[in-house]
């Protein structure tokens, strides 16, 4: 017994330990910075990017696990404010290695372009660039590369993980029934390669992009998007950095020890003769300066009322994380109950999931137009596509970065049977008995019926039948003619408006500043849902159910994807409306 109690004991001085160490990280963060004349704003472009502020995830804090993570909320809203702060001289872009999403790129660099609008000037250095890192970075007036660095520029690539022949080794099948020739999410589970539907999806959208982004480098370093593709295809990560500096994708050669002294200068705190001093200029984190702020970028405090409700991930019915309907419906019916709210924006980063999830959802979103009579627009990330756009469709408007991957527009049911597996392979065998000839329903452990099969399809065409009205109904077109460009085809945010699925290309600031004309006001505030703030004591309780996915991102980040693409099988609902993800790198 004084085993046990000692135990208890050990287990709440540690959890108490592990309290002190979160309260004091959120008071150290909450705490404002000072910006001195002629600061320079430093950006480490490392880590990951999310679309807003997350709680703090108390397994990293406790074993140091995983990368930081960057909001994108709170960077736009810090360069957004740097521009108009006079003690602000210019940004620092330190280049290491950035994950983000390539709508989230477009965003930051839009940013970036705001800043450099406003007269104040942006640096970048980095040993080695990557091609993100890249992207970013052309946007500043002074490019610098490490003498002996490279820059990887190669253009855009995706790459699809196929597990059929897995899956018939292992003696398991993915029934799959569904609706569009280019619905080629279920393909992994069906075909042991790319079919030739999803190959032309593929090249066309990420032809697109990337056309989009050889343009904005081009016009940013003063070259020719011809001249952006020659050098992505001169391999220049194998190229010597003079041969850079030449082509025109740098500026200047310099170690990093020599950046300090030059970004003094170009603050303007001493001349060219003082670079052989050391001495940095005042730097300011970005991200600790977004803090002064409270992420009040788009209004000043008064007027009209804005909600911001964030849509980002799977579509479920109940998961604790992505876009769970039984959460995310009764947020939207308080916010069509709240007086004070004058208007409603949804920003979308989602390829999809459960189509019964969606329909809740867009039913909620239908109930505030019809009884508030207030605007509602969607603003779409890096992915809107299948049930993402499902939940989108009914928005007075639609915005949409060019770089969005959006449509997707068809439904799937995948029933998995391990029969093979089971009889066959391990030799285990079932008997059912029931009491009516149909009584049997699908089963891990046997293949379904011709009969099954058929009742299955007709779910799934019906499903399609009111997915396909509801985006008709929502963009003001016939059946016929949302049919003709769905298919679960996916296309890009540009095509995507060339054909009337979004009315905008623009991204979440875009959005915002319709919304603000929309209601005839320059002054105006956002409320954002749902809250983030998790309690500690939760992430504690919680801990075992992220050990098995932390485990193999540590040990084999690599195959990450491959897990959860295979675990996220036996969990999916009947029902489907989802895009596959392609690593595009």
């Amino acid at each position: 017994m004084a085993a046990i109690w000692m135990s208890v004991l050990i287990m709440a001085v540690g959890i108490i330990f592990v309290a002190a160490i979160v309260i004091a990280k959120h008071a150290a963060s909450d705490s404002k910075v000072k910006v001195e004349d002629r600061t320079v704003l430093v950006l480490n472009l490392s880590g990951t990017v999310v679309d807003r502020d997350e709680s703090r995830d108390v397994f990293k804090e406790l074993t140091g696990q995983g990368e930081e993570t960057i909001s994108l909320e709170s960077l736009i809203c810090a360069l957004d404010h740097a521009s108009t702060d006079d003690h602000i001289a210019g940004l620092y872009l330190k280049c290491y290695g950035i994950d983000a999403g390539l709508a989230q790129v477009d965003a930051i660099t839009n940013a970036l372009m705001r800043f450099k609008e406003s007269g104040k000037w942006i640096a970048a250095y980095s040993d080695n660039y990557l091609q993100t890192d890249y992207i970013i970075a052309s946007l500043a007036d002074s490019i610098f590369l490490n003498p002996n660095g490279a820059v990887d520029l190669h253009g855009l690539q995706a790459t699809t993980l196929y597990f059929k022949d897995l899956l018939d080794k292992i003696g398991v099948e993915a029934q799959v029934v569904k609706v569009g020739t280019y619905k080629s999410a279920v393909e992994p589970f069906m075909l042991s390669g790319m079919s030739d539907a999803s190959r032309l999806q593929q090249e066309v959208y990420l032809g697109n992009i990337w056309s989009h982004l050889t343009h904005k480098i081009a016009a940013a370093r003063d070259l020719t998007a011809e001249k952006v593709n020659a050098a992505a295809d001169s391999l220049p990560a194998f190229l010597p950095a003079t041969e850079l500096v030449e082509m025109g994708l740098v500026d200047r050669l310099v170690y990093e020890r020599e950046v300090d002294a030059l970004l003094n200068v170009m603050a303007g705190n001493k001349s060219e003769r003082g670079l052989f001093d050391r001495s940095a200029p005042n730097y300011v984190d970005l991200i600790e300066y977004s803090g002064n702020f409270d992420n009040d970028r788009f209004g000043d405090s008064g007027g009209e009322t804005i909600a911001l409700v964030y849509a980002v991930g799977d579509i479920t019915e109940s998961d604790k994380g992505g876009i769970a309907s039984q959460r995310l419906v009764p947020i939207i019916l308080d916010i069509a109950d709240d007086e004070d709210i004058d208007g409603l924006i949804l920003r979308v980063n989602s390829g999809g999931g459960s189509a019964y999830a969606s329909e809740q959802i867009w039913d909620a979103l239908r109930y505030f137009k019809e009884k508030t009579g207030k605007p509602f627009f969607v603003s779409m990330g890096d992915y809107a596509a299948s049930g993402g756009y499902y939940i989108s469709c009914g928005a007075d408007k639609i915005y949409a970065d060019p770089l969005t991957l959006t449509g997707s527009i068809g439904i799937f049911g995948i029933i998995p049977s391990a029969q093979g597996l089971i009889n066959d392979k391990i030799g285990i065998h079932t008997g059912t008995v029931s009491t009516n000839p149909m009584g049997e329903q699908p089963t891990l452990f046997k293949n379904m019926t011709p009969r099954q099969r058929q009742a299955m399809q007709r779910y799934v065409d019906n499903g399609y039948e009111l997915f396909t009205s509801r985006v008709a109904e929502g963009r003001g077109l016939s059946v016929d003619s949302v049919k003709a460009i769905a298919e679960g085809r996916v296309w890009d945010g540009k095509s995507a408006f060339e054909i009337g699925l979004v009315d905008e290309l623009g991204d979440l600031n875009a959005a915002l500043e319709g919304m603000a004309s929309e209601l005839i006001t320059t002054g105006y505030k956002i409320k954002v849902y749902p809250d983030i703030d998790r309690k500690w004591w939760e992430q504690i309780l919680d801990l075992d159910s992220q050990l098995s996915e932390r485990a193999i991102a540590t040990r084999f980040p690599s195959a990450l994807p491959l897990y959860n693409s295979i675990e996220s099988l036996g969990r999916l609902s009947p029902l489907q409306c989802r895009m596959d993800y392609v690593i595009i790198q």
